[in-house]
């Protein structure tokens, strides 16, 4: 105990030291208080079991959701039908039954140009373009690379490999074709030079190899297309070109009539043109499917392009010929387009985005028959489509995967973990009111891999804002992502008309809905949402379709001492300590002191305007309140940069650089809207004069977590005045501006030297702005040091670390709440920390955290006429007895530099960590994880980091992701049971934990790529043609490729490179009897593997040594009679 008194004594001495100790357990840093409180405070350390420690922690990865960004190429398996995309910074994602969902990444981040699957093998090939071939075994959860193989003298453009072949074919940039064994991942010393697959007598190059594919017919003949529009059917076993064409167009794609006696070709001007092998001088047919027929019988004119084409064979249709680009050069505004030509019809069908590749799906995985197709995949730069082949309307399939994340650019996020289990159900019954008509009503057709649950039973719930206002609520339980329900939060303003921008008060000019922040209650179902054209609309949640019109309100918030304006004389603010002191009201209409915008004076005017007429608001989330700051004197009102709301209490808060106001949304009235200064109210002593009239700078309003949708304020001149010019800089005298302010009568124990520095952050304010509202909070506490029990409170932090905390006086009984009026008022406390507030939560005397009080949902709209009359139910989460809840509580705040924990209501700062002194956060929660609670922080140089409660030791830091991207800093947030999230890129959510239990189970929820599927049986040849339908049957890759033949390739062309995913890769495969087989499998396959290259090494070794054994013996013979001299 002696040292535990040590530590009371230090709790009294900081009162008076300079700043905040460093450090996870130094005390210091707040308002301590010397006389005795410290000791009060400090007996529940000593109770408090914190049961987190560093064990409980890991950062890993868990999944990635939404679409692939910037797609460059698109892979199918046939038999395990799953789907393979590659991207331009090195990603692959796979893709099968909905769940089964897999993102790996080249480590070089060089974009994947082609991907091939070993066709139900569970391996998959990617040629990236450096120039890198890799082989991935999907055999596991996680894909891992086996082998990789680097060209060091040629560019990769094209590879190809046979169904059911170990022999990869990859065509060059400078027209070479070379072969790799898949297996060892060597090349194969056996290699096509262009120079002797064109005739001699031409004198040019052909290009790069554009294509190359065996023929259907025979497996020894391989055709290679070379992009000046040669074509050469090569014959691997004489090693001779059987046949060249030549056609003047560049060649784009070339495809095989399944029987192997024709394939087609995609040309540059637009053209198709179909070969005969018996015939190769000229194309038998030449069309060009879109361009216009000359009436002179000329040649039709040429078109785009036809990037790529594919030539399917139906056993009772006519073939389908499915094609990408291609159309005439006149139609400028067309769309990109995918054609089909099935017989004599032809449909075009137009795309929202470029196509980046397409693939038709067949039924077999066997070039030589019938292809039967029956869908195309068609990968678009932000889409990806499946349109079904076997209706003649051609209908697209509903897309099962979150993949219309960014339909509109997401501009924030909200990742609420282990939320009411009701929830899901309810929003997704109000949000799957209508399927969309037209669609496919067949099955999604990739299919394979294998899912389940997994043990992580809680349900999870994403929301995300977007740029065009909409809200998106998603069912993310087990690592899934499904939409749910969808909110389209413009629809309470008046649609604007075009050109009307510019004459009325808008900020913004492109999408002047953008949702800015999101504040959720999913107990009591109040939805809130600010938006860049600083709103704020709260909705509630209602089963029932309802007619009514929207209420809104119109807040000032303005920055000066002398001007607080409330829309409303009769419920101007009660202060009852400062009603003396308080400035006088007076209008500033007639204010003389005022800037002209574009010809007139704005002021009293909203940005945007809200519909007046009633309003058909469908079940779901339905509008209650709309909230506006309005234009002050020629200034437009400033974005929102902080938002809370309390059912239990119907009061919203919102804040932004100019000031704070509090909005009851049950009685519709605006109870307190003030800038920043008048929150302290009487406690602040400094005559402040009004400064001269100066031009600011244009405030740095993507400060606040809205980077790039706009900019968004015009540069105006603004009122200014010079005595809080030096709010946000340092100074080094003394006695500084901000110090002064510090010194107020209700808390004269603060440090006295207390000098901030500015912090360059996301969150900080900008030199040339003013103290903004970062973080707002409503909690049942203690407002003042001599509060003996806890009462509601607003508590207000601010972008230059103040703590303020408002008490909100409410009417006794819930009977008057709809007729008294609330009553805000400061309560004279202010703490301080450094740098910007970012978070506050309470927690009892035992360590557990308190939930702020909330009201229990009920329909406001119900068909019960008795439930409109009935009571709310509240839930004020009091512990079982009340004298624990009034004995004291611990108050963490977080800010963007340092956290600390005070005692109330003693206000002793028990803890102060300085989290980060070169770098700042850019979020930080206090959340939840195995029963009990620690503080989650996420700093702009990339270190994810968790403190213990209450005593703030550090237990995980990590060097995770640097922030290289704003949209990483708007959307990162932490939620309960150790999940994340943030947007990795414009179209994809990455989900992270930092929870040890979930890295060790992550194997089990997610999917399995590969699941042991037979490989169908070819149809039966026939006699006849399997006697003269081409010696396909007998051919041998391994003795023409293999080493004994073809020699060794030169070491200097290509260098192997072990991947990491060896058999350790297969131990994670699945558990289970299947994983167990598959394990096995792949052993008895490596073994016999291994066995047969034992087999042969030995018989080439027994063959060499023979032929070494008779070499010798004829040698001898030779030289057995002749004379020394003879030789």
């Amino acid at each position: 105990m002696k040292k535990f008194n040590f530590r009371k004594v230090l709790d009294g001495l900081t009162a008076s030291s300079p700043g905040g100790s460093a450090g996870g357990g130094g005390a210091g840093g707040g308002s301590a208080h010397p006389g005795g409180t410290a000791g009060a405070a400090g007996t529940p350390r000593e109770e408090i079991q914190e049961t987190l420690t560093s064990d409980y922690f890991q950062i890993c990865k868990t999944v990635r959701h939404g679409f692939p960004y910037l797609p460059t190429a698109l892979a199918f398996d046939p038999v395990q039908k799953i789907l393979a995309i590659g991207t331009r910074t090195g990603a692959i994602r796979i893709l099968g039954r909905p769940g089964v969902d897999c993102y790996c990444q080249h480590e070089s981040g060089a974009a994947v140009l082609q991907l091939q699957f070993l066709i139900n093998e569970g391996a998959l090939v990617s040629a990236c373009a450096d120039d890198t071939l890799h082989l991935w075994n999907l055999r596991q959860k996680r894909p891992a690379i086996l082998h990789s193989l680097k060209f060091n003298r040629e560019r990769i453009t094209y590879c190809h490999l046979p169904f059911q072949s170990k022999w990869l074919y990859v065509g060059t940039e400078r027209g070479n074709t070379h072969i790799v064994n898949i297996e060892s991942f060597i090349l194969s010393g056996y290699v096509i030079m262009w120079n002797k697959a064109i005739e001699l007598s031409t004198k040019t190059h052909p290009g790069p190899v554009v294509h190359l594919s065996d023929s259907p017919r025979d497996e020894g003949k391989l055709l290679i297309g070379y992009e000046n529009g040669t074509v050469v059917f090569w014959d691997l076993r004489s090693k001779r070109a059987d046949l060249r064409a030549y056609y003047d167009e560049a060649i784009h794609s070339v495809a095989w009539h399944h029987e192997g006696k024709q394939f087609m070709c995609s040309h540059s001007d637009g053209s198709l043109t179909l070969w005969n092998l018996k015939s190769p001088n000229r194309p038998f047919q030449t069309t060009i499917p879109h361009g216009k027929i000359q009436r002179d019988g000329k040649k039709p004119e040429s078109c785009k392009p036809i990037l790529k084409v594919e030539y399917k064979t139906c056993k009772n249709s006519e073939p389908f010929v499915i094609f990408s680009g291609g159309l005439s050069y006149d139609k400028a505004c067309r769309r990109p387009s995918l054609t089909i030509m099935h017989g004599k019809a032809i449909t075009v069908l137009e795309m929202d985005h470029p196509i980046v590749d397409f693939l038709t799906l067949c039924e077999t995985p066997y070039p030589n028959e019938f292809q039967e197709p029956y869908a195309v995949v068609v990968l678009l730069e932000k889409d990806l489509i499946v349109v079904d082949l076997t209706q003649s309307n051609f209908p697209i399939f509903e897309n099962p995967y979150p993949i219309d994340i960014h339909e509109s650019p997401v501009t924030c996020t909200e990742y609420f973990a282990d939320c009411p289990p009701d929830l899901i159900p309810v929003l997704y019954s109000v949000g799957a009111k209508h399927k969309k008509q037209g669609y496919s009503n067949k099955e999604w057709p990739i299919s394979g891999g294998a899912w389940n649950l997994g043990a992580q039973t809680y349900p999870e719930i994403i929301i995300t804002g977007h740029a065009d206002g909409s809200v998106k609520f998603w069912d993310a339980s087990a690592i899934t992502l499904q939409m749910l329900y969808k909110l389209k939060t413009s629809k309470v303003f008046e649609k604007q008309k075009p050109g009307e921008g510019k004459a009325t008060a808008e900020i913004v000019e492109e999408d002047p809905f953008a949702v800015q922040m999101m504040y959720w209650c999913p107990e009591s179902r109040i939805f809130c949402v600010a938006g860049v054209s600083a709103y704020v609309v709260v909705y509630r949640f209602s089963k029932h379709e309802v007619n009514t019109e929207i209420a809104s309100l119109e807040v000032r918030l303005q920055y000066e001492v002398e001007d607080i304006i409330t829309p409303e004389p009769e419920i101007i603010p009660q202060f009852p300590d400062a009603s003396s002191q308080l400035p006088s009201l007076k209008s500033l209409s007639g204010s003389t002191n005022t800037v002209a915008c574009e010809g007139m004076m704005k002021d009293s005017i909203p940005c945007l305007s809200v519909k007046t007429r009633p309003v058909r608001m469908p079940p779901g989330y339905q509008a209650d309140l709309v909230i506006q700051l309005v234009w002050v004197d020629g200034e437009p009102p400033q974005q929102i940069t902080s938002l809370a709301v309390n059912s239990a209490y119907g009061l919203v808060a919102f804040g932004n650089c100019n000031g704070l106001a509090v909005v009851d949304f049950m009685q519709k009235t605006v109870l307190l809207s003030m800038g920043t200064l008048e929150l302290y109210g009487s406690s602040d002593p400094y005559q402040r004069q009004p400064r001269s009239p100066r031009k600011s700078k244009q405030f740095a309003a993507d400060n606040f977590c809205m980077r790039g949708l706009s900019n968004f304020y015009p540069d105006l001149t603004k009122r200014i005045r010079t005595s809080y010019q030096s709010l946000t800089e340092l100074s080094d005298s003394p006695v500084s501006l901000e110090l002064e302010r510090c010194k107020s009568p209700t808390s004269e124990n603060r440090e006295n030297s207390f000098s901030r520095s500015r912090s360059s952050s996301v969150s900080s304010i900008d030199r040339d702005s003013k103290e903004a509202i970062t973080a707002l909070y409503f909690m049942e506490s203690f407002a003042r040091k001599n509060d003996s029990a806890v009462s509601p409170c607003l508590w207000v932090g601010t972008g230059l670390g103040m703590v303020l905390i408002l008490s909100l006086n409410l009417p006794a009984s819930d009977d008057l709440r709809q007729s008294e009026p609330v009553m805000v008022s400061p309560s004279g406390t202010v703490l301080t920390l450094k740098g910007a507030v970012l978070t506050f939560a309470c927690l009892d005397c035992t360590g557990t955290l308190i939930h702020p009080p909330y009201e229990v949902w009920r329909d406001p709209h119900s068909a019960d006429d008795g439930e409109k009359t009935r009571k709310r139910k509240l839930v004020m989460h009091s512990p079982s007895s009340s004298q624990d809840m009034g004995d004291h509580q611990f108050a963490v705040i977080c800010s963007e530099k340092q956290a600390k924990v005070f005692s109330l209501p003693s206000q002793t700062c028990l803890y102060v960590h300085n989290i980060t002194e070169t770098s700042f956060l850019l979020q930080a929660d206090v959340v939840t994880l195995c029963n009990s609670v620690c503080l989650a922080c996420f700093c702009a140089n990339g270190h994810i980091m968790t403190l213990s409660l209450p005593s703030l030791r550090p237990l995980l830091d990590i060097n995770y992701l640097p922030v290289t991207d704003m949209r990483i800093a708007r959307t990162f947030c932490f939620s309960n049971e150790g999940q994340a999230l943030y947007l990795s890129s414009p179209t994809e959510i990455q989900r992270l934990t930092y929870s040890q239990e979930m890295c060790d189970n992550l194997q089990d929820m997610l999917g399995d790529l590969f699941t042991p599927v037979e490989t169908p049986e070819a149809q039966n040849r026939g006699f006849l043609k399997g006697l003269f339908g081409g010696s396909g049957q007998a051919f041998d890759r391994e003795e023409l490729f293999g080493e004994a033949t073809a020699g060794k390739a030169s070491r200097s062309l290509a260098q192997h490179i072990p991947g990491s995913g060896g058999i350790e890769g297969v131990r994670g495969a699945a558990g289970g009897v299947i994983g167990d087989l598959t394990r096995a499998r792949i052993a008895l396959d490596e073994r016999g593997q291994k066995l047969g290259e034992l087999d042969e090494r030995t018989a080439s070794m027994m063959a060499s040594a023979e032929a070494f054994s008779k070499h010798a013996h004829e040698v001898m013979l030779k030289y057995k009679d002749k004379k020394w001299y003879q030789f």
